[in-house]
């Protein structure tokens, strides 16, 4: 799945928000808002081709406030499925919270 998707998807509102979802974003203070735009301004960093029911990724983007930020999302080509939301540290990642810390 390409970027251009989401990000059309996503200007399209056709988006599927899960309750665990909603309930993480709400514990992280992150907004639909927030999420749209990281999708929006985003990258591709990581790609799940295998995922079940649907392919997902990770998208790198920015909230609203241009804070960087984390999205994990799945797409049907007719939905987005927005998995989690999250701020990404450098435990995990790198200095550039884009590659992943090898072994974590």
């Amino acid at each position: 799945m390409d970027l251009k998707t989401y990000q059309t998807l996503c200007a399209d509102s056709k988006i599927i928000w899960t309750k665990h979802c909603l309930e993480r974003m709400q514990e992280r203070d992150i907004s639909r808002a927030d999420v749209k735009n990281g999708i929006a301004t985003g990258e591709i960093i990581e790609d799940y081709p295998d995922d079940y029911p649907n392919p997902s990724c990770l998208i790198f983007g920015h909230t609203v406030n241009d804070r960087i930020l984390h999205i994990v999302a799945g797409c049907d080509s007719i939905n987005i499925y927005i998995i989690t939301a999250y701020y990404p540290d450098t435990i995990k990642f790198e200095n550039d919270l884009k590659t992943r810390r090898k072994g974590k």
